[in-house]
C-alpha cells in the first residue's frame, strides 16, 4: 500500500510554482508500549473520566478549557476552536535562503521527504534542488498544515529534497541559563592533545545502521523468553460468562457417569438377573445397604 502524503501543495519561488507532495521521513519504531494489567484476573485496566465530588461523567458533557488562573478556566466549544484554525494555503513560499550552518540543530523538529507531484513538475523541481545544492543554501518559509503554521527549511537530499519543521524561538530554552556555572578556564594542553588523538582514532563516517536501541532489544528478548516459558503470559478472556466453571462441571459429570457405567458393567458380567427379584425379609440390613447405595448413585 502506497504511503499517503502528509501534505499536497506547491513550492513558490517568485513567479514559479512547483507542485509537490511531502511524506514523513521518520517513524516511531524503536519503542515498546506496555499496558497496565490487573494481575489476579489478567484483565486490562481501564480508565474513567471522573469529576471530583460527582463521579464518572458522560463524554458529551466534556469541553476543552484553558486555565487562566488557578481553578479558573475559559471554556471553548469545538466549533470555536475549528473556526480559528489556519486554512491550509497549499503554498510554501520560500522567503529566505540561508547557509547550512546558520540554523542551529536544536531548532530542527521533524523531517519530511519532498517529491514532485507529477512528471510535469519534475523539471522545475530538479532545477530548484540543484540551485540550492550549488549555492549551498537552505530555503526557509512558512507552511500551513493540519490547522497550524510551521516555520520550515528546505534542502537537497539525494534525488529529492527534505523539508524540516523548525521550532519557534519561544519553544527553545536559552542555553546561557544552563551553562553560566561552567568556568572559562583553558584545558590542559596535554589532556587536549590526548582527547584530540582519541577523537581522530575513532573518526569515521556516520552510519545509523550501526546503532541499535539496546534497551528495546533486551526487552524484546525478555518478552520472548517469558512467552516461551509461559511464566509471564497472561491469557485474557473477554467472555462475560464463566466457561472455566462450566467446563469443570461437565468434566466432573462425565467422570461420574463413566465410573457408574464401569461399575454397572462389571456387575452385569458377574451377575445376570432373570426377572424381578424381591427383597428378602430375612435380610433387612442387606436390603437397606442396597437402597442406600442406589440413592447415593
Amino acid at each position: 500500500m502506497a504511503a499517503r502524503p502528509a501534505w499536497r501543495g506547491q513550492i513558490r519561488l517568485a513567479l514559479v510554482a512547483i507542485p509537490v507532495e511531502i511524506f514523513p521521513a521518520t517513524k516511531s519504531g524503536a519503542s515498546i508500549a506496555f499496558h497496565q494489567v490487573h494481575e489476579p484476573s489478567g484483565k486490562r485496566v481501564k480508565y474513567e473520566k471522573v469529576v471530583p465530588g460527582i463521579g464518572p461523567v458522560n463524554v458529551d458533557e466534556i469541553v476543552k478549557g484553558f486555565e487562566v488562573s488557578k481553578g479558573e478556566y475559559v471554556l471553548l466549544e469545538p466549533e470555536e476552536i475549528e473556526a480559528v484554525k489556519l486554512e491550509s494555503r497549499k503554498t510554501l513560499e520560500l522567503t529566505q535562503f540561508v547557509d547550512y550552518g546558520d540554523i542551529d540543530a536544536i531548532y530542527y523538529d521533524k523531517p519530511y521527504y519532498v517529491v514532485p507531484a507529477d512528471d510535469l513538475a519534475e523539471e522545475a523541481f530538479v532545477v530548484l534542488r540543484e540551485a540550492l545544492r550549488t549555492a549551498k543554501k537552505v530555503g526557509v518559509g512558512q507552511l500551513a498544515m493540519r490547522g497550524q503554521e510551521y516555520v520550515v527549511s528546505l534542502k537537497p537530499c539525494g534525488r529529492g529534497m527534505v523539508l524540516e519543521t523548525l521550532r519557534y524561538s519561544d519553544e527553545v530554552n536559552k542555553a546561557a541559563s544552563y551553562f553560566r556555572e561552567i568556568g572559562d578556564a583553558k584545558p590542559d594542553a596535554d589532556l587536549l592533545d590526548l582527547a584530540a588523538t582519541l577523537i581522530a582514532k575513532k573518526a569515521s563516517s556516520f552510519d545509523p545502521a550501526e546503532f541499535h536501541n539496546r534497551y528495546v532489544d533486551a526487552l524484546k528478548l525478555l518478552i520472548e523468553e517469558k512467552r516461551k516459558k509461559k511464566g509471564g503470559l497472561v491469557i485474557q478472556d473477554d467472555d462475560k460468562s464463566d466457561p472455566a466453571k462450566g467446563s469443570n462441571v461437565i468434566d466432573l459429570m462425565a467422570a461420574l457417569k463413566k465410573s457408574l457405567g464401569g461399575a454397572e458393567g462389571t456387575r452385569s458380567d458377574t451377575v445376570k438377573p432373570v426377572g424381578k427379584r424381591p427383597v428378602s425379609k430375612a435380610k433387612p440390613a442387606a436390603a437397606k445397604k442396597v437402597a442406600v447405595a442406589k440413592k447415593r448413585a
